[in-house]
């Protein structure tokens, strides 16, 4: 079976990526084996230069960016003409972004009103349906006591007139 070039190439990636990965660990194995030989003295050392490198090299690139928004600032305003164009547009820019920002803000309170107002009816609608069941059972409840009484006072003067 011949090998096709695609075949090759995946192979010879294949062989590349592992042979940086090999790389790799034989560096980071190499630092820990160096940091591991240093005296105590030379670890001082090296932890007082990193203390003092770390924010100097901070304080370069603050540096770097700050001059590199300057350039990019005084390119983008360098003349009256150009600075009025891109004020506009921002202006413009912005404008739309606010308006997208209220018209989402306006939906969102819409939806939540209607959210509101619906759990309102339903809980309403519910109420008013427990009212009424229990009116109904109150009214067929008193009927049923009325009638036991009626009953017991018929009772009752059948009794006296018959002992009289």
């Amino acid at each position: 079976m011949a090998t096709t070039q695609t075949q090759r190439t995946a192979a010879v990636k294949r062989r590349s990526a592992a042979a940086k990965r090999r790389s790799a660990a034989a560096k980071r194995a190499a630092a820990t084996r160096e940091a591991n030989q240093r005296t105590p003295v030379e670890q001082v050392q090296y932890a007082a230069e990193r203390a003092v490198l770390i924010p100097v090299g901070a304080a370069l690139t603050a540096t770097d960016r700050v001059a590199e928004t300057v350039a990019d600032l005084a390119r983008t305003y360098s003349t009256p003409d150009t600075a009025q164009k891109r004020v506009e547009r921002d202006l413009r820019r912005f404008e739309r972004r606010g308006t997208t920002a209220r018209n989402r803000a306006e939906r969102r309170i819409k939806r939540t009103r209607t959210r509101v107002e619906r759990e309102l009816r339903q809980r309403r609608t519910r109420a008013v349906r427990v009212v009424k069941r229990n009116r109904t059972q109150l009214e067929r409840q008193a009927k049923n006591v009325r009638r036991d009484l009626e009953k017991a006072v018929n009772q009752a003067q059948d009794r006296v007139t018959s002992a009289a």
